[in-house]
């Protein structure tokens, strides 16, 4: 991968996707770079609503192409849902601003349950306003229950003509001033159970739609609304009973991965400007990077940066090759949102800790960045949701490996048309994979990498001779620890894979296994210091404390890559 490891803005140009996709993503860099930093960073400080970047996605028809499904795409041979190239348009409105992202976002959501509908009017209404630049939302949330689908207190009341009047409020919807249709959750008053559940479509510009407020300070309209005695006819119906439930899981498991590559975008406009900043500033006669530990803190922030993009890039592949019989990407798609996010946190961290007071700076990307990186980790589900859903898995991952076959890199033009018929959202404890242990194997010269296989194995020995007791195994804050250690198993098996798909250098590798060492490490002495730790289990993380592979000629040929992005990317003015 080599400096080909960030986005650069200058270089940008994906061949390995088709030529029109190609074009809308260069014209969306363009629209930005054109736009200028001065001009981002004001409206982001003065919260401006987007008005002028929804009018470039309606005449570029951007959203439009990118996520209507060929089914509703009219014969558009453009028009399709193609999560490799979603995930390009991700990161590249991540790297210009959280805000831009969150509106694609946001309606990406909203579509969700629109797309798994049978429901064709509802259907051919969405695809007609995405072509006029409409954008959409997901009423999912409600301020007292937050998303617990179990406890929704928006109620569809029958009418004598056969519909509904739905009255109740929603929280926390985005694009909800001017979504064209927003996706609503709710139940009916006189059906108990999951066959009340109910998804229906509302429009926001309806008198019966009240709109409350914006419950952030910021450019981006996170809404409360209301609807009272709104009216919903049959053609409103998108959902009933179950499937109307397993329609909101499978939206966010679509939503979801979309967190993991803005992160990284975010991640990597602030790198530029912190490698830029701290590489040609003097302290104390030096330049700051001459400082070991300043160098650490890059060399380390890369590496984390490159592993979220190879895991990343590998899990869309599983995605997009996903059947009703292969549903792996629901193990990786929660670490997607959870741990990725969560090292784009860390990354943000390290380079903070070099720019120091200039990441307070209102003229730089890197002040917003410090807000925007917190907020992945916590939307579409919590780290420890997406942590206890990951433990579902962790059984058949690590003891009872399956037969399957190799999923292939996924950058052919196809419709992902599995995305919208995920079915029922159950199962996850039967769902099984190859050995996982083979990728590693097949890197053993890589020093960290057998190390860290060390520390993997150890977890299966830890299951095997010291497992959660009855009371552990209601303990969350063990559980999620324990949840933590499985994770970086995971993490690490696609890291690899996809290396071994790019040519990843050996250096690259090592680097990033050196972190994920010295990670496994300190989930290891948290589960030590764990009040609930039995005297196996406190003896068994001490066992698997370990330090990296030391090697100071690798170190320093990373740290000239790194040095060498310094000057390679500043937005125009």
């Amino acid at each position: 991968m080599g400096n080909e490891v960030l986005f650069n803005p200058d270089s940008y140009d994906p061949t390995h996707l088709d030529a029109e996709s190609r074009r809308l993503l260069r014209a969306t860099i363009d629209w930005f770079e054109a736009r200028g930093k001065r001009r981002l960073l004001a409206d982001a400080l003065d919260r401006v609503w987007y008005t002028e970047f929804l009018d470039f996605v309606r005449r570029e028809k951007l959203f439009a192409t990118f996520n209507t499904p060929a089914a509703d795409a009219a014969g558009d041979e453009h028009k399709r849902w193609d999560a490799t190239r979603n995930a390009a348009l991700s990161e590249i409105l991540g790297f210009y601003g959280l805000p831009y992202w969150y509106t694609w976002q946001v309606s990406v959501l909203g579509l969700g349950p629109i797309w798994m509908s049978g429901n064709k009017e509802a259907r051919g209404r969405a695809a007609e306003l995405l072509d006029s630049g409409a954008v959409f939302a997901f009423g999912l949330s409600e301020k007292e229950h937050g998303a617990d689908v179990y406890s929704t207190d928006m109620i569809l009341t029958p009418t004598a003509d056969g519909g509904f009047t739905a009255t109740g409020d929603k929280y926390y919807i985005g694009n909800g001033n001017v979504a064209g249709i927003v996706s609503v959750f709710g139940r009916r008053s006189d059906v108990d159970g999951p066959e009340g559940y109910v998804f229906f479509a509302v429009d926001s510009q309806h008198e019966k739609f009240s709109l409350v407020q914006n419950v952030v300070d910021s450019q981006m309209f996170v809404s409360e609304f209301r609807l009272e005695d709104y009216p919903v006819r049959e053609q409103d119906i998108l959902h009933t009973g179950p499937d109307a439930f397993s329609a909101a899981l499978n939206t966010v498991n679509v939503g979801k991965f979309n967190l993991c590559t803005a992160s990284i975008g975010i991640s990597e406009h602030s790198y530029y400007e912190a490698i830029t900043h701290a590489h040609n500033r003097i302290l104390y006669g030096k330049r700051v990077t001459e400082f070991p530990h300043v160098r650490q803190n890059f060399v380390d922030a890369y590496a984390r940066l490159a592993a979220m993009k190879l895991f990343a890039d590998r899990s869309v592949d599983y995605f997009r090759s996903a059947t009703a019989e292969d549903r792996r990407y629901l193990l990786f798609n929660p670490i997607t949102k959870m741990k990725v996010t969560s090292e784009g946190e860390q990354v943000i961290d390290l380079l903070w800790d070099v720019v120091a007071a200039k990441g307070f700076e209102k003229n730089t990307y890197f002040n917003q960045a410090t807000a925007h990186i917190r907020a992945l980790p916590k939307l579409e589900g919590t780290v420890h949701v997406n942590l206890a859903l990951v433990l579902k898995f962790m059984p058949n991952y690590l003891f009872n490996p399956a037969e399957h076959a190799a999923v292939p890199t996924r950058h052919d033009p196809a419709d992902d048309e599995f995305f919208f018929q995920q079915g029922p959202a159950r199962g996850l404890g039967k769902i099984r994979f190859p050995d996982w242990r083979a990728v590693y194997e097949r890197f053993a010269q890589i020093p960290n990498v057998t190390r860290f296989l060390e520390q993997a194995d150890g977890l299966k020995k830890l299951l095997t001779t010291a497992a959660p007791d009855e009371a552990q195994q209601k303990d969350l804050d063990f559980l999620l620890n324990l949840g933590q250690l499985f994770t970086l198993v995971v993490y690490g098996q696609l890291i690899l894979e996809q290396a071994e798909l790019t040519g990843a250098t050996p250096d690259l590798l090592d680097q990033v296994f050196d972190v994920l060492v010295r990670d496994f490490s300190g989930y290891a002495v948290a589960l030590h210091g764990k009040a609930s730790a039995t005297d196996a289990q406190r003896a068994w993380a001490l066992e698997h404390v370990r330090g990296p592979v030391v090697d100071r000629e690798r170190f320093e040929r990373l740290w000239a890559e790194v040095a060498a992005l310094s000057g390679r990317y500043e937005m125009r003015p």
